[in-house]
């Protein structure tokens, strides 16, 4: 089990989720791939003047304001995606500078498929926790990708999540430890020429999903002396609508734990802000002294799984500030021609 020599927790967080959906039945009325194909009723899709930045901006400016912390003394901003609008130029310094965090702070990009975002989390709390630092900012943000007419058009969603990482007597929820889980998987991959990832078929589920996101938070369970009844709430990665549903009764718990994060029947799987995504809707209706569960995964393959304690700062900022409800809930319906235009799917050579 990693756990900082520093008692950390999250000072604050903040979302953002597009407002254009298309929904499931459009994309299959285009491809005719049937009813069974229906996995979700809609995802969300960026704006023609919205990418992984700006989704990650939005989120990160409501982190702050949540946190009442001013900019300068975040140390670190690092953003977790695998949607970047550049292949070489960071995300991150152009976040740390929108939101007022520059010159003195650290900018990076992380990358590791889905679990990206929580990769940068990992980091924050062992550079708080290590002393290096009294603030850190992760970011897990993404956007839609998914080649026209495969099984990832109707699952590839967009959104963002921000966590600013503090110290423990300042945080909304603080950390109890963390475990991470990985192995070389080819389940799912995009080389540098590819415009489109590729999945791996029958890798997907096993040995992938299932294995490495069962064994981080077994693991920490085991670590820290806990059960499944021991959480209130609990989040997993959603790559689907079915995925977190079979790995949450193969770990014993029951749908009422996870019901409030399970957020891909309406905006998608957002990638590397998935599962941070659903912990901070679990955090907007979270009471004091709740334990949860967060488990990301990321093809490639690994999962980091999280232990959380909320404190009685939970429902600091909660007003007026969005929460993800109010992002799930804002939204305007598109057709797949206007999609299409919105992400560029029409080469013209």
């Amino acid at each position: 089990m990693m756990k900082p020599m520093r008692e950390v927790g999250i000072v604050g967080y903040g979302a953002y989720i597009p407002c254009y959906r298309i929904s499931a039945a459009e994309i299959s009325r285009v491809w005719k791939m049937g009813e069974d194909t229906l996995h979700l009723e809609e995802k969300a899709v960026p704006g023609m003047d919205e990418d992984t930045t700006t989704i990650a901006i939005e989120a990160a400016r409501n982190a702050l304001h949540k946190a009442r912390l001013d900019p300068q003394k975040l140390a670190a901003i690092w953003v977790g995606s695998e949607s970047k609008p550049y292949s070489v130029k960071p995300t991150a310094t152009i976040v740390a500078q929108a939101v007022g965090a520059t010159p003195h702070t650290s900018a990076a990009d992380w990358e590791f498929a889905c679990k990206a975002g929580t990769e940068a989390m990992q980091a924050a709390f062992g550079f708080v926790g290590s002393g290096m630092a009294d603030y850190a900012m992760a970011i897990g943000a993404d956007t839609a990708q998914g080649r026209p007419g495969d099984q990832l058009e109707y699952t590839a969603g967009a959104g963002g999540a921000a966590f600013i990482v503090g110290p423990s007597e300042e945080s909304m929820a603080y950390l109890e430890g963390s475990h991470s889980y990985v192995s070389d998987t080819p389940d799912f991959f995009r080389r540098p020429s590819q415009q489109y990832p590729t999945h791996g078929g029958r890798f997907t589920g096993e040995p992938a999903y299932f294995t490495h996101s069962l064994m981080a938070v077994r693991c920490l369970m085991d670590e820290l002396g806990y059960c499944p009844e021991d959480y209130d709430k609990v989040v997993f990665h959603q790559p689907n609508s079915k995925f977190p549903v079979r790995l949450a009764k193969r770990l014993g718990f029951v749908r009422e734990q996870f019901d409030d994060g399970l957020l891909v029947p309406f905006i998608g799987n957002a990638y590397a802000a998935s599962s941070p995504l659903g912990l901070a809707a679990i955090l907007d209706k979270a009471d004091a002294g709740e334990r949860i569960l967060l488990a990301s995964f990321g093809s490639g393959a690994g999962s980091d799984a999280f232990s959380f304690v909320t404190t009685d700062l939970i429902t600091r900022g909660r007003n007026p500030l969005p929460t993800v409800s109010h992002y799930v809930n804002r939204r305007q319906e598109i057709d797949y021609a206007r999609y299409t235009r919105h992400r560029g799917k029409l080469s013209m050579g």
